[in-house]
């Protein structure tokens, strides 16, 4: 905020509702009395004029202040005062539509009695349009003197040039895509605008009268190729950035510039279009106006901005800042009565004031301070009651506000216990009919909330037919609904069927009446039928896998009824599922042991048929009131299937890679091209073109040719990732019943694979993973304690391949069947690693063992060397090359190995 805020001389708001722009202020000597008013049109076609009197601050507007107010039958564009009447040197009102010029005379006559003087607009002539109208400008065109022309700009680029009340001719600007503001240098006798291709261009008046006719564009481009003269810019200069708005000012003390106001720079150009000086502005600013120099050689210029301020600068220099009321749209300086320098600066919404710079003075004082001798027995007495009262404060309460038992608001989410029965799939992909079932969000608020926002969130390629809503307010007890459905959108199977609702509101309180944001959610698990469906049985799998359980072999049909189909048999032993992307899972189920199968030709399309298996014992048991019940997998780990769908997504990131460079070296060459056939086509002398245009069509076509490949590339690596998320989610699930792993060192295990919910090319799967694991083999799963106090520093970016990531993965699998154990520790304490069966092999041994694996010809690259029995704490190994690369992390881990 500015230290010095505007002074408030007078102000007023203009009408209600109503709109205003940069063209809709004008400060002149409308009555040719000597001082100045204030003319205001808006966009609802109002016309006022004031007389600003001095008044005292929050007095209100006196009604003789307003001496003018007029309802015209158009939105007002623009309002300017000049010599616009011939036969006489009186200003006079212009007022500019979209369709047309009306030019007014004002007069007042003296009042006789009470009410004062009376004042009334005349209408001289009009000037209809058959293009719609964006801005106009005026001076002496051609060395004209004692009268104004008048230039109106339309929106398709056209400059329809007016002597006064006659129609002179109009002018096409070459090359026009959108309007841009304009502006006549009597100096020069040009006019200079800023186009759509953010060049500053300068036209002679003369250059423009010469020209020939043009009745419309097309005629203006067939000057070029037929006879008549061509309309040339006399100067033109690029800046990079759109204009916001253009003045030509010539002081005593300095020499005539051109200066041009743009979104984040102001630009001083000479009248030759050289740059005098160039200001960067670190805000975006909304009007501003040269208003005089001071200095010889230099020029003060006012600029408002959007964060409510007003600055004055001298050339580059900030010499002043002013807090206003409003955002400026348009500034000007006034001279009423004895007060010069008068700033007017009104709003987009009518805040209309006139303001002088400066302070007010202050006569505070401040009172002498008592000097006195300090105790120190006093404050060291004083300072351990203080530290008392800390203390037992600090017993009794916690330092940070616990939240009530009850929360304000409660969110429930209800899944229907069957599918839609009309389908509400829209926009997938999926080859076949796509089933959807309905979710029931209910919010119950106990007190008034209100800006409440609900956000539903389910696993990709799930997708919700809504997933945000929006409450203004919800009454003390009272309860909102909305029932919404969750379909597959693409044609490949989630990674997790679960999800959850979250609602942010606010509750308003004293101090804070807009009221505290708060969160609430809750979480909800889809049923497994809305992506699958039961199907015959496959005997023959790619890949499986076994579940052994420490209880009695149950029938199939007791843990999934719901996918018996219309068979009767209740000792069902086998089920197929087929999920809706085409793949086929097989669950066999022993009769005499506790064993489950289950198959299929993908590996990670085992991961949702496990869980839901696994989830399904559980409950099954805890029914049953059975005690101790457990899964296992006894091994040994699909390290290979798993390293396959790493290798697939490594892949695939790498040819996005290629993808990004590719496009790049084309994008250079096509831009290249286009600059050599830009140099061509500005050239007086056609000269051939070489094959440039064969060239250039060609690049543009290996540059749609690039992006359509890349932009399925990035399909497939989306893909390829959930198939990824779902491959490690099985492999985490297999690490934790293999070595039976607590709840603890299950949720390590998880934020160690997964630690990303989306991929991208900056920070990937892969370097993450890398980093986690590596953490895990120095700190908790190290060989001794001096190797947990290692640390790294290393920055994450995208590996050359994943060879030093699936040792690092092989590494914690080995240690992990040692009996290591993962656990997290507060205080940071280390405890000694001791393996059960086998001796600590060195670092240094390990990787002699590596290279002389490496080097040998019998031995196996990138394979498994089996291991004995997991009982006996061996794993098959895999070798490679690279020495493992130590990455540092944020958390504390210790284990503890147990026998």
């Amino acid at each position: 905020m500015s230290l010095f805020k505007a002074r408030d001389w007078w102000s007023t708001i203009v009408g209600e509702q109503e709109e205003f722009d940069q063209g809709c202020l004008c400060v002149a000597d409308i009555d040719n009395s000597g001082n100045d008013k204030i003319i205001v049109g808006s966009y609802k076609g109002i016309l006022r004029i004031y007389s600003p009197q001095p008044a005292k601050p929050g007095a209100a507007l006196h009604p003789e202040e307003l001496i003018l107010e007029l309802q015209l039958q158009d939105p007002i564009l623009q309002v300017e005062v000049g010599k616009f009447v011939s036969g006489t040197e009186l200003l006079h009102l212009a007022v500019l539509h979209a369709r047309k010029l009306s030019v007014y005379a004002f007069s007042g006559t003296m009042g006789t009695v009470e009410h004062g003087n009376q004042y009334q607009l005349k209408l001289m002539y009009e000037h209809n349009f058959q293009r719609t109208a964006c801005n106009f400008t005026f001076g002496g065109f051609g060395g004209v003197k004692g009268r104004d022309l008048i230039c109106i700009q339309s929106m398709d680029g056209m400059l329809t040039f007016f002597e006064q009340e006659s129609f002179a001719f109009g002018r096409f600007l070459p090359g026009c895509l959108l309007p841009g503001p304009l502006k006549y240098s009597s100096r020069t006798d040009s006019f200079i605008t800023v186009s759509s291709s953010r060049q500053v261009e300068n036209y002679k008046y003369q250059v423009l009268a010469i020209a020939t006719d043009a009745e419309s564009r097309q005629d203006s481009e067939q000057q070029k190729l037929g006879s008549g003269k061509r309309l040339t810019r006399d100067w033109m200069v690029n800046i990079g950035e759109q204009a916001l708005d253009v003045c030509v000012v010539s002081f005593n003390q300095a020499t005539s510039s051109i200066l041009v106001l743009g979104e984040r720079n102001l630009f001083c150009f000479k009248e030759n279009g050289q740059l005098r000086f160039m200001k960067k502005l670190e805000y975006n600013p909304s009007c501003f106006l040269p208003y005089t120099s001071v200095l010889e050689g230099t020029i003060n210029t006012l600029i408002g901005n959007h964060n409510n301020k007003l600055l004055i600068y001298q050339d580059v220099t900030l010499k002043w800042v002013a807090q206003l009321p409003h955002v400026p749209v348009s500034v000007h300086v006034a001279n009423f009565q004895d007060l010069k320098g008068v700033v007017v600066t009104l709003s987009d919404g009518g805040h209309l004031q006139c303001s002088y710079l400066g302070t007010d003075p202050s006569f505070f004082q401040a009172p002498k301070v008592e000097s006195r001798e300090l105790d120190y027995d006093e404050m060291d007495t004083e300072m351990k009651e203080l530290l008392k009262v800390i203390k037992e404060a600090t017993k009794s309460q916690d330092i940070l506000h616990k939240a009530e038992k009850a929360d304000d608001l409660k969110v429930a989410v209800s899944v229907s216990p069957s599918l839609d029965v009309i389908s509400q799939a829209a926009d997938n992909t999926v080859d076949t009919a796509v089933p959807s079932i309905s979710l029931k969000v209910t919010i119950w608020s106990r007190f008034a909330v209100q800006d409440v926002k609900l956000s539903v969130c389910v696993q990709s390629p799930l997708a919700v037919t809504q997933d945000q809503l929006h409450f203004a307010a919800i009454e003390s007890g009272m309860s909102r609904s909305v029932t919404l459905s969750v379909f597959l959108k693409e044609n490949f199977p989630p990674a997790d069927l679960g999800g959850d609702a979250a609602v942010s509101y606010s509750t308003p309180t004293e101090r804070n009446p807009e009221g505290v944001p708060r969160i609430v959610w809750c979480m909800f698990s889809l049923p497994l039928n809305l992506i699958c469906q039961p199907i015959q049985p496959s005997k023959n799998a790619a890949h499986k896998i076994t579940i052994d359980t420490n209880q009695p072999p149950v029938s199939l049909s007791s843990i999934f009824p719901d996918f018996l189909g219309e068979s009767d048999d209740e000792q069902i032993n086998v089920l197929g599922f087929k999920f809706l992307s085409g793949a086929t899972v097989t669950l066999l189920a022993s009769k005499t042991s506790s064993r489950y199968r289950i198959q299929c030709d993908q590996f990670e399309d085992l991961w949702l048929i496990t869980k839901e298996l696994i989830q399904r014992l559980e409950e099954y048991f805890v029914r049953e009131e059975a005690k101790d019940f457990r899964c296992m997998f006894p091994g040994p780990l699909p390290l290979q299937e798993y390293f396959q769908l790493i290798d697939r997504h490594f892949e695939l990131r790498i040819n996005a890679e290629k993808y990004k460079e590719l496009l790049s070296e084309r994008a250079v060459q096509y831009r290249a091209i286009q600059r050599r056939l830009l140099t061509h086509f500005k050239d007086k002398t056609p000269t051939p073109l070489r094959n440039l245009d064969t060239l250039l069509d060609g690049t543009y076509r290996q540059l749609a040719a690039l992006a359509d490949a890349a932009e399925e590339n990035q399909a497939n690596l989306y893909q390829v990732f959930t198939r990824l998320k779902s491959g490690t989610h099985l492999f985490v699930q297999l690490i934790g019943l293999w070595q039976n792993l607590s709840p603890d060192e299950m949720t390590i295990l998880k934020a160690t694979f997964l630690p990303l919910m989306q991929d991208s090319q900056e920070l990937g799967w892969e370097e993450c993973v890398n980093a986690a694991v590596a953490q895990l083999l120095r700190t908790c799963l190290s060989k001794s304690s001096r190797d947990q106090t290692l640390s790294s520093t290393s920055q994450l970016s995208m590996p050359k391949d994943t060879n030093r990531l699936k040792k690092h993965i092989t590494l914690l699998c080995d240690r992990l069947s040692k009996g290591g154990r993962l656990s997290l520790t507060t205080d940071g304490a280390q405890q000694e690693a001791s393996i059960s069966g086998c001796q600590t092999i060195p670092e240094s041994e390990l990787e002699e063992r590596m290279k002389d694996s490496a080097t040998d010809e019998t031995s196996p690259d990138h394979k498994h060397i089996m291991q004995k029995s997991p009982k006996s704490g061996n794993l098959y190994h895999q070798f490679f090359k690279d020495r493992p690369q130590t990455v540092g992390c944020n958390i504390k881990i210790s284990c503890q190995f147990h026998k």
